[in-house]
């Protein structure tokens, strides 16, 4: 960043010069340009920083930082990670920063393009229909297997040569160094983000949280074959109360697949698993597959698909709110992004595109702060009212969907289709749903996301995955971007 100015300053003719040293403490080199003997910019520049899990949040995170020029060295507690999981939705956030990473191209070919939200109850009345057009005509999420995103940020860190030990499991941080459950340090690093899950069990450890606890309800599900697209175009949910929810989001296809793929779930609450699975066992399928039928009849071909209930499997989810994401710890500084800083419910199919999100706005602060504690405040900034506002609205909403609350029920029946037909408020539901709100009522969105729009192949939706369409790592890399991975 430093060499960039004062290279820019030198081509206008200016007399400048650039100094570099080390900040005390040892938080990597700084750099500072000068101009006639004053300072005018200072940068940092070479941090040593270690990445706790290689999920989205640590893949993504070590890939900007790596291109911003510091050395990067992800651990990864699972031995033979692969690429797994049920179906994600990617909002046009989450978009925006794989297309500034260069690898939206990739993803759309195997993804899915999900034009609305619609959710209907039991006896057919629309609750909302909420298409991301009325936002911007083209405006659309992606429906996505949650493997294929996994495996294109894994391997294009491998790729870039970024260091990723597998089966080393952080239990804590010490003076600097990670420390893994055989007590064998690691590093030292300068930095060390956090980004291992809701169940982050360095957060547990030594992290204070204002709330950290399981949610009652979670889901059951499955990815099922769905070669003729009956579920396309629409994550589509039936409800009946608040105790039945059902969903089919269009995944696209599995990262080695060529066949279109959709995912079921069923709302669940975690303590009724155990009798759910228990009454399978006796009665068998059938009666589960006939209720779900008689929710939604166009399930019938993905429930075939299903020979037990060991084909379910349970998906729990976990509340998790810190005060502040970095820390001063034992000699070093951490931070904490993604599920490990701000677990919510999945019920705005958010998590993804926050953990996303954070994982350029940390490389964003530090690259424009004179020390790696201005630039984890900077982060920290930047992130507060758009990460406080979705934790707010989730658990504002959850209830409304998942709990036991009969009242709830009928309240959000009654109120939901007023609610949609009123435009500055339907508009409002669907910046949410875009995952670009920043707050309630008065609060400025962020900016809707340039995107470039996807071709029939590259969205998934040919015969088979990326048909017609090469998949390049820097397909959607401005020149900006390649310049600053070049420095």
């Amino acid at each position: 960043m430093a060499r960039a100015a004062l290279e820019e300053a030198r081509a206008e003719g200016a007399h400048m010069a650039i100094r570099v040293g080390r900040w005390s403490g040892g938080n990597g080199r700084w750099a500072c340009v000068l101009r006639g003997g004053a300072p005018i910019l200072w940068a940092m520049e070479g941090l040593d920083v270690g990445v706790v899990g290689a999920g989205f949040a640590g893949s993504a995170a070590a890939l900007f930082l790596h291109r911003a020029g510091h050395r990067v060295t992800v651990y990864e507690a699972v031995e033979d990670p692969a690429p797994v999981g049920a179906g994600i939705l990617i909002q046009p956030t989450g978009m925006a920063v794989l297309a500034r990473l260069g690898l939206l191209h990739p993803v759309r070919a195997h993804g899915a393009v999900v034009d609305r939200l619609r959710c209907v109850t039991r006896g057919g009345r629309t609750l909302f229909d909420l298409p991301y057009g009325e936002l911007r005509g083209g405006l659309h999420g992606l429906g996505l297997h949650r493997g294929v995103l996994f495996q294109v940020l894994f391997d294009q860190a491998r790729a870039e040569g970024v260091p990723i030990r597998l089966g080393v499991h952080v239990a804590e941080i010490e003076e600097g160094h990670v420390v893994d459950a055989a007590g064998e340090r690691h590093g030292p690093h300068d930095l060390v983000v956090v980004a291992d899950g809701a169940r982050s069990q360095i957060r547990a450890a030594d992290f204070p949280t204002v709330l950290d606890a399981p949610y009652p309800w979670g889901a059951l599900w499955c990815v099922a074959e769905d070669p003729e697209r009956v579920f396309a175009r629409e994550l589509f949910q039936v409800v009946d109360g608040t105790e039945t929810m059902l969903g089919f989001l269009p995944t696209g296809f599995a990262p080695d697949g060529t066949t279109p793929l959709t995912s079921f779930f069923w709302s669940l609450r975690g303590d009724a698993e155990p009798r759910w699975r228990r009454a399978m066992q006796l009665h068998g399928l059938h009666r589960f597959k006939d209720v779900v039928r008689a929710l939604e009849p166009r399930s019938a071909p993905l429930l075939d698909q299903l020979a037990d209930h060991g084909a379910l499997l349970f998906a729990a989810y976990r509340d998790v709110r810190m005060r502040r994401w970095h820390h001063q710890a034992e000699g070093t500084r951490v931070v904490f992004i993604g599920d490990a800083a701000h677990a919510m419910s999945p019920q705005l199919g958010q998590g993804s595109n926050l953990a996303l999100y954070d994982a350029m706005g940390l490389a964003d602060g530090l690259a424009g702060a004179s020390s790696l504690a201005e630039g984890l405040q900077a982060y920290q900034r930047a992130r507060e009212s758009h990460l406080r506002f979705y934790g707010r609205i989730n658990r504002w909403l959850t209830p409304f969907f998942q709990s036991r609350g009969r009242a709830l029920g009928g309240l959000r029946d009654a109120l939901f289709p007023v609610v949609t037909r009123l435009p500055w408020l339907r508009r409002q539901m669907v910046q949410v749903m875009a995952g670009v709100r920043r707050g309630f009522v008065l609060a400025d969105p962020l900016p809707l996301p340039a995107l470039p729009p996807p071709s029939q192949a590259d969205e998934g939706q040919g015969d088979e995955p990326g048909e017609g369409a090469a998949p390049r790592a820097d397909a959607d890399r401005t020149d900006a971007d390649r310049a600053a991975a070049a420095e």
